[in-house]
């Protein structure tokens, strides 16, 4: 049982929260308020703190800021590597509740009850300040809850301050449903607050030696992998393989030894103590023999999440072409192969879906020009681009983010760039492109749920309008005919169709031909984009 919170703790706190969450991870990927394939934020949870833990082991030996305490320090490199790490909102937003607790914490000398509800409160703020519309219902919710319960225990002793936070975050993650009427239609409670209540969970058993008895887990439909690339590694290997494994440390050393003769990039972290402890182990691995990999895993202890996949259907890595001749570059998140060629075509500096924040900052410095427009072309992306954009002007180099939702609004705005106009009237013409641009997106669903256009089941193909689900069909052409009828009953000149890589042949073709039997006087610009989880994307403007 701790009375303070010191480094030591803190370092106990990062590892077995990361540990809970990866635990999880699969779990709160799937609560996911709309049934498409894509929703990932446990994958982006685990990535943000896997970041931060990375930057603490790393740091430790390096001299704290002035002021700074030693478990100031310890929460400082936290929050620098979960901030560079970010993913998602959700990591966004997990980056801010860490830097709200190491400023306040920073110079405290001892980091007793009321300490520490001081801090969460200003963790509170920082996150809601994170977010350009906060919304209830949410993490937000939940971590403010929990620094309301952490001031009202009114003590000093560390162990009920974080129990009472941890209680009630657990109490106001339940009530999320109630808050925001898309996670009750779901029928789930928000994702991040599920991932923020693993966190307190973990720090009340760090705090306390005891075991928090969480809720029990949501199952859903398992689904495919999510979308990786290729980032370290010899191209001569064809496969990226991924599992958790439950193993003890001597047997984890010999699978290690096992799958370095397989392939090559080789991560293998885990939170077990002395050899003979058992602990969960993450292993990645690029190979190009599956079974051989997975059988090693079989070898050394419990393999589970195992997720397997071809470097071949991913994006492409970034493109990183020179600035323009003002000064001038743009950088763009491209989810797949051919979407990246056409931004590449355009001059823009490219970077595969669901980038960090540290890696959109990696992309702009790249370019070596002064003034950097980013398009994050997903609404999850939007607050690593701001991040992104926040620490580049930290570098000296100016940042404007458009807020792009979609690549076909990308697409819109990048036609209309102008190194001639001012770079401020440049950013706001790329806006007002990429605003005039509706767009839509054509999925398959991942499960049943009741969503605003009606029920859906799992396999009903859905197409949703500026995110929101307006149509549920059985086929998928006529899905797609109906729903670019439905976006150019509202007016349009041009329409802009992105098949993904699941798309069957002859989609966009069949499309295209609709439309001009019906809107003769539209023009129709088809790609290939090769974005996942999505056969279409469309634009019209």
């Amino acid at each position: 049982m701790l009375d303070t919170l010191d480094a030591a703790a803190v370092r106990r706190w990062c590892a077995s929260g990361l540990a809970a969450l990866r635990r999880h991870q699969g779990e709160i990927d799937d609560l996911n308020v709309y049934p498409v394939p894509d929703g990932d934020t446990g994958t982006n949870l685990v990535l943000t703190l896997t970041s931060a833990q990375q930057a603490l082991s790393v740091g430790l030996g390096t001299l704290p800021e002035d002021g700074d305490t030693a478990h100031g320090h310890a929460l400082r490199l936290m929050a620098r590597g979960a901030l560079l790490g970010a993913r998602g909102n959700s990591g966004v937003i997990l980056s801010q509740l860490l830097r709200g607790l190491a400023e306040a914490l920073g110079g405290v000398p001892t980091v007793a009850g009321r300490a520490l509800a001081g801090a969460l409160r200003d963790a509170t703020t920082a996150a809601y300040a994170a977010v350009a519309q906060p919304v209830e219902g949410t993490v937000l919710s939940v971590v403010a809850a929990a620094a309301t319960a952490a001031e009202q225990a009114d003590s000093d002793d560390l162990r009920t301050v974080v129990r009472a936070a941890a209680g009630e975050a657990a109490r106001a993650l339940a009530r999320t449903p109630d808050q925001l009427p898309a996670l009750a239609r779901a029928g789930v409670v928000d994702a991040g607050g599920r991932g923020l209540c693993l966190l307190l969970d973990a720090l009340v058993e760090v705090v306390t030696g005891e075991p928090v008895a969480g809720p029990a887990p949501v199952t859903r439909p398992a689904r495919g992998p999510l979308t990786a690339v290729r980032e370290t590694g010899s191209s001569d290997y064809a496969y990226e393989v991924q599992f958790l494994l439950d193993a003890p440390h001597e047997a984890v050393t010999r699978m290690r030894a096992e799958l370095a003769t397989l392939g090559d990039s080789l991560v293998v972290v885990g939170d077990a103590g002395t050899p003979a402890e058992s602990g969960t182990w993450n292993v990645h691995v690029h190979v190009n023999d599956v079974g051989a990999a997975v059988e090693a895993g079989v070898a050394a202890g419990r393999p589970y999440r195992i997720s397997v996949t071809r470097f071949a259907d991913q994006a492409a890595p970034a493109r990183r072409p020179g600035p323009a001749a003002d000064g001038r570059a743009a950088v763009v998140v491209a989810p797949g192969v051919g979407i990246a060629e056409l931004f590449g075509g355009e001059g823009a500096t490219v970077v595969p879906g669901n980038p960090s924040t540290g890696e959109l900052l990696d992309a702009i410095r790249a370019t070596a020009a002064a003034r950097v427009v980013v398009l994050p072309n997903d609404p999850n992306t939007q607050a690593v681009a701001n991040a992104a954009a926040r620490e580049a002007h930290r570098l000296g180099v100016e940042v404007s983010v458009v807020p792009t939702r979609s690549p076909v609004q990308a697409l819109a705005a990048l036609a209309v760039r102008d190194p001639q106009r001012r770079f401020a009237d440049d950013v706001i013409a790329m806006a007002e492109a990429a605003g005039a641009c509706r767009y839509a997106e054509v999925c398959h669903a991942s499960r049943e749920a009741l969503t605003v256009a009606g029920p859906c089941r799992p396999g009903d193909v859905l197409a949703l309008v500026e995110g929101e689900v307006h149509l549920i069909g059985s086929d998928l052409v006529d899905t797609c005919a109906a729903v670019v009828d439905r976006m150019l009953g509202g007016g349009g000149e041009l329409v802009t169709l992105l098949t993904g890589a699941d798309a069957p042949a002859g989609l966009a073709e069949a499309v295209r031909a609709h439309v001009t039997r019906r809107w003769p006087f539209v023009e129709v610009q088809a790609y290939s984009g090769g974005q996942p989880h999505y056969p279409l994307l469309v634009g019209v403007e």
